[in-house]
């Protein structure tokens, strides 16, 4: 039986087997199309793909996940991998040099590894559905053209489309120098879309749902500091600070560092979990048992969804909703929200605002008209 788990591997989606040794095994995953040996995990690793998983069954390799099977967004996320890939495929000989500038130009201005990778993207799809055109050369009025083609006939979301804007002014700006075209073009409303999260009952339901103490602590972690999940994943041990009683965040979101407060229920929770470990973790607070390395984050958010799911809790929600209860929270009792702003190293306060829509500090205390008419007799239940 083969063991898998996913894993990044020169930051490209990879699935690790685990498996005794068996020569006939190691002759059947010869077969699968780009599978690799690591020497330092001694295991074979093969890419993140669902062509890979059906080459697997079409071997008669017996395997199973070690936290779940492939899940819808796994999928999707596969699929929209493909899709660029295609994209970048169709892209014409005279621009994809300006894909390759681009990236090298993000590079070296330091842009982190998640807007690269949505720059790329969505420049790729671009340049695809401009087909033999000479980007180079296109006017402000094509770009309008191409922009309203994307909203009305390739119905994209305002979102997309204000992502694919970001990237096309990267590069005529960046790259093209051409700094005006596309400032004039305006831009899609975006929708507001208020925080989702779990009230105090739901995250009680929700946290006694989880028995394995590791993933008690990510869950506890995430909630308790209102933490990112790739701040989480990227804490070490030597971040839990239990003399001043603070969590340091490094290089977290727009490579911002920030300290937040470390909860006593936490540390007695962490210390547990460190304590219940067969092997204590060596640098990362939540390391990978098999590569040493960070917990994978979709790894967490697996632990997530099964906790939901075992808690009876239907509301459609990530592991991110932890962070938004947490923010809420705070503000319901009577937080600052400045505080709360540099808590969850927010940029603009603006952001933090966003919260005091779904706070019900203030809406307890707001009496219904239609409660007034009750009350002076003027209607009946």
């Amino acid at each position: 039986m083969v063991v898998l788990e996913r894993m990044q591997y020169k930051d490209a989606p990879r699935i690790m087997m685990r498996t005794n040794y068996n020569s006939n095994l190691n002759e059947q995953i010869k077969h699968i199309p780009g599978r690799m040996w690591s020497k330092s995990l001694r295991c074979w690793h093969i890419p993140d793909t669902e062509a890979s998983i059906k080459k697997m069954q079409l071997l008669g390799i017996p395997f199973k996940w070690l936290h779940q099977t492939v899940s819808k967004q796994n999928e999707k996320s596969s699929s929209t991998q493909n899709k660029w890939n295609i994209s970048r495929n169709k892209i014409a000989p005279q621009n994809l040099p300006l894909l390759e500038k681009a990236q090298e130009h993000m590079i070296l201005q330091g842009k982190s590894k998640s807007t690269i990778k949505t720059y790329v993207n969505e420049l790729s799809l671009f340049l695809s559905d401009m087909g033999n055109t000479d980007v180079a050369s296109l006017a402000m009025t094509d770009l309008k053209r191409y922009l309203v083609t994307c909203s009305e006939q390739k119905k994209l979301s305002e979102h997309t489309i204000h992502s694919r804007m970001n990237a096309m002014k990267f590069l005529f700006e960046q790259v093209l120098k051409r700094p005006q075209l596309i400032y004039s073009i305006p831009r899609p409303k975006k929708p507001l879309q208020l925080p989702k999260l779990l009230n105090e009952e739901e995250l009680g339901r929700l946290f006694k749902a989880v028995t394995n103490k590791k993933h008690q602590a990510i869950l506890f972690t995430t909630y308790s500091s209102g933490l990112r999940v790739s701040e989480v994943v990227n804490l070490e041990l030597t971040d839990i600070d239990s003399e001043r009683m603070q969590i340091h965040v490094r290089c977290a979101k727009g490579k911002k560092d920030r300290y937040v407060q470390l909860s006593p229920v936490l540390l007695d929770i962490l210390r547990a979990y460190v304590l219940s470990c067969k092997e204590r973790p060596k640098r990362w607070l939540f390391e990978s048992s098999f590569t040493g390395g960070p917990y994978p984050t979709r790894t967490i958010q697996t632990i997530f969804s099964n906790a939901k799911k075992a808690a009876g809790i239907r509301k459609d929600v990530g592991i991110h909703s932890l962070r938004h209860s947490f923010a809420t929270h705070l503000l319901e009792k009577g937080t600052d929200i400045r505080y709360i702003k540099d808590l969850l190293g927010h940029f603009n306060i603006k952001t933090t605002e966003r919260y005091l829509h779904v706070s019900k500090r203030s809406l307890v205390n707001i009496v219904s008209p239609l409660d007034d008419l009750f009350k002076k007799g003027i209607i009946e239940k």
